[in-house]
């Protein structure tokens, strides 16, 4: 009888010992399964569908997103979050060191059967500075182009705000003067050069001073003219290839 005894006993203490093994040893796979699913780096996808990515540095840095219309990222300059009337189009957006925008590459509907497409590149603190750009209205018509623009050397936030100030100056003789005056002391934005297509047909490569007036202008027509005019501050040609025919005394 005691042999019966001790002998459920040893098997009863195997047993346990057996649980208590089995028990540890599950434990342990559950613990590095589960940190092994945060180790995972790499992941590889055939498709995938989605609205929104954000990529972003080691400490959460914002550098780019990648987003559709409605989930799209208003822009941020010198720090603050751009005041926008409407959705902006889908597309990528560029983040500096700094966390502004830096420009990116948007396309969306032109009215009706009309798109566009524009890359761009932006000054620190301020909006474009070159960029390519198709943009195709409802008619067919199109322009697309290499284009460069002057930036003032200060924040476009404060570059908008002296404007607004200006523009809402009752006095219209008072309210061109502050403006011009803007123009004057490079504090607003200016074109300063086109390469590309017009809507009209033609070629041209379109030359501004740092105040947006062109001054150089070399166009193939769209029945294959050619002119080269150098243009005075008025816009006025004072010298021309092929030269204009003189007027008869």
């Amino acid at each position: 009888m005691l042999s019966w005894r001790n002998q459920m006993k040893t098997k009863l203490e195997r047993d346990v010992r057996f649980l208590k093994i089995y028990a540890g040893i599950v434990t342990l796979l559950c613990v590095v399964f589960f940190f092994s699913g945060f180790a995972i780096q790499k992941q590889k996808f055939e498709e995938i569908d989605v609205e929104r990515i954000n990529i972003v540095e080691k400490d959460g840095k914002l550098r780019m997103v990648i987003s559709n219309q409605a989930r799209q990222h208003p822009g941020i300059v010198n720090g603050k979050v751009i005041k926008r009337n409407a959705q902006r189009p889908p597309g990528m957006i560029f983040f500096n060191h700094l966390g502004d925008e830096m420009g990116g590459l948007i396309f969306g509907d032109n009215g009706g059967n009309g798109h566009f497409g524009s890359l761009t590149f932006d000054k620190v603190r301020n909006d474009q500075t070159m960029g390519f750009r198709y943009l195709e209205s409802d008619n067919g018509t199109y322009q697309s182009g290499l284009e460069m623009w002057q930036q003032p050397n200060i924040p476009s936030d404060v570059m908008m705000e002296k404007y607004d100030a200006a523009n809402k100056l009752s006095d219209e003789a008072a309210r061109k003067a502050a403006i011009q005056k803007m123009f004057d002391n490079n504090e607003l934005t200016t074109n300063r050069l086109f390469l590309g297509k017009r809507r009209d047909n033609s070629a041209m490569l379109l030359l501004s001073d740092i105040k947006g007036k062109p001054r150089i202008r070399l166009v193939v027509l769209p029945d294959g003219t050619p002119k080269l005019e150098f243009l005075d501050e008025a816009g006025a040609i004072t010298y021309s290839l092929p030269e204009a025919p003189k007027l008869k005394e």
